[in-house]
């Protein structure tokens, strides 16, 4: 099932209370989009000293500088307070500390909530996607499991620039449900039931924003990354579909919008990444120069593991991979990027 028809908040009741763990630049950014579309909403923050800005100065001035959050936004390090009596429930945390939250959290999640995943990455060691980590560690079935994904930058949605994004659970209803608490007049939401497809289009087109960052730090030109890009949505649907995707989730939102989204904006952390690493900074000076997670350095490896195990070639990711191994230049990753043969091929 595609992208199925856009659904509007005004379509059905909005859920009076949400709960979003995780303050960082997407949670703080997806809990406005709620708390726009009429949902009260309570932000978990780690840090106290985060939760009281959110609650005094209405401000995140360390994930979303600039931005001012609604009156309908309340935040707080104390779970209980946040998940008491919520009816929906977001999930913002790196990927690879889901599972280690979700088990501080278990007992304190109301029965029969939607559990929403925000995330875009897969659990190294493991390759689970987020809604596999989520079923796992929670014990609940795939039809109260949702996940966003799309072209969504974040500080572009806080300044409420008009955007649109993809929901999709193995039940429409709640699919629908999610969607119908993340719409508003900037934000609309669409729905899919392709959980697979829409999860892994969020992850690769991570890994391929780092490869347009590296020639862009390399400064090689727009030919350069419009083949990048391009054959990059070739390898992120052949991986897909050898993991049970539809092709055609990665032509909508969460595959080739992402791509687009993420590959061109400087606003994105993996295209930032990848810029670094192409300016010659190696993989430890790069996470020690960002402030956030960029999921897709986490995530070369357990999609490069998984690719193996399904036959799939994916030359570009292999090079990015190289990249942050040291055991390739950047400046030599162009003439490999968009064929692992010198044979030539069908396109």
């Amino acid at each position: 099932m595609g992208e199925n028809g856009r659904v509007s908040s005004d379509e059905g009741a909005v859920p009076r209370r949400v709960a979003v763990l995780g303050a960082g630049s997407w949670g703080t950014t997806f809990a406005k989009i709620l708390a726009d579309g009429g949902s009260r909403v309570t932000i978990w923050a780690r840090r106290p000293e985060l939760a009281r800005e959110i609650m005094q100065s209405r401000r995140n001035s360390d994930y979303l500088p600039g931005i001012n959050l609604p009156r309908g936004i309340s935040a707080s390090s104390r779970l209980p307070e946040v998940l008491d009596g919520a009816d929906q429930l977001y999930l913002s945390v790196p990927s690879q500390s889901l599972r280690e939250n979700l088990r501080i959290v278990r007992e304190l999640i109301p029965a029969d909530v939607p559990i929403v995943s925000l995330m875009k990455g897969v659990e190294k060691g493991t390759g689970l996607r987020m809604s596999e980590v989520i079923a796992q560690e929670l014990d609940v079935p795939p039809s109260r499991i949702a996940v966003v994904s799309g072209p969504n930058l974040a500080l572009e949605i806080a300044k409420e620039q008009p955007t649109a994004a993809v929901v999709a659970s193995a039940s429409l209803d709640t699919a629908t449900t999610v969607a119908r608490a993340a719409s508003n007049p900037y934000f609309r939401s669409f729905v899919n039931t392709d959980v697979i497809g829409t999860e892994f289009g969020g992850v690769l087109k991570n890994l391929i924003a780092v490869a347009i960052g590296i020639v862009d730090g390399v400064g090689y030109g727009e030919n350069t990354k419009a083949s990048i890009i391009t054959r990059g949505l070739v390898e992120m649907t052949d991986f897909a579909v050898a993991f049970g995707a539809l092709p055609e989730t990665m032509s909508g939102l969460a595959g080739l919008g992402d791509l687009i989204a993420t590959c061109e904006s400087p606003l994105s952390r993996n295209n930032t990444a990848g810029r670094l690493l192409g300016q010659g900074y190696d993989y430890h000076e790069v996470i020690a120069q960002m402030n956030q997670t960029a999921e897709g350095l986490s995530s070369v490896a357990p999609i490069l593991e998984l690719a193996a195990s399904r036959g799939v070639e994916m030359p570009i990711v292999s090079q990015v991979a190289e990249v942050l191994a040291g055991t390739l230049e950047p400046r030599d990753i162009a003439p490999h990027l968009t064929t692992d043969t010198d044979v030539p091929q069908g396109e």
